[in-house]
């Protein structure tokens, strides 16, 4: 392995890391300002607001969710992934049966965001490695 692809690795990890947070943010200003057609209520769309509020910490978790994927992909071993859904989940599990109903859709939609994000990142890493035939 050269230094060129360790450092195409590292920047893409490091893309996958911090980068994921914007990108999982401007999907979320997407939902809350165009909520789904089937919300008859006008109460719905702020709900899934509200719920932002309830899920603290988003920010920081989803910079480890990212890392975990990224790297799990890299060493070829998606159990971590699974782990790492599991972990959030349980993790999570009393804020998701808050009193609020976008609470669990909110975390939903982050999650898959975050993790594809990064999977996208760390296929591409891969490819670069060739790991992955062209």
């Amino acid at each position: 392995m050269t230094w060129l692809a360790v450092g195409e690795v590292v920047a893409l990890g490091l893309l996958a890391v911090f980068a994921g947070s914007p990108v999982t943010t401007a999907l979320f200003r997407h939902v809350d300002r165009h909520p789904h057609p089937d919300a008859r209520a006008p109460e719905a769309a702020e709900r899934v607001v509200e719920a932002g509020a309830i899920l603290r910490g988003g920010h920081w978790i989803g910079v480890l969710e990212r890392t975990a994927v990224y790297a799990s992909i890299l060493v070829q071993w998606p159990t971590g992934i699974g782990l790492v859904v599991a972990v959030k989940g349980l993790g999570r599990y009393s804020e998701l049966r808050s009193a609020t109903p976008g609470t669990a859709e909110r975390f939903i939609i982050g999650t898959f965001t975050s993790i594809l994000f990064a999977s996208a990142l760390a296929l591409t890493a891969q490819w670069l490695l060739h790991l992955i035939p062209p």
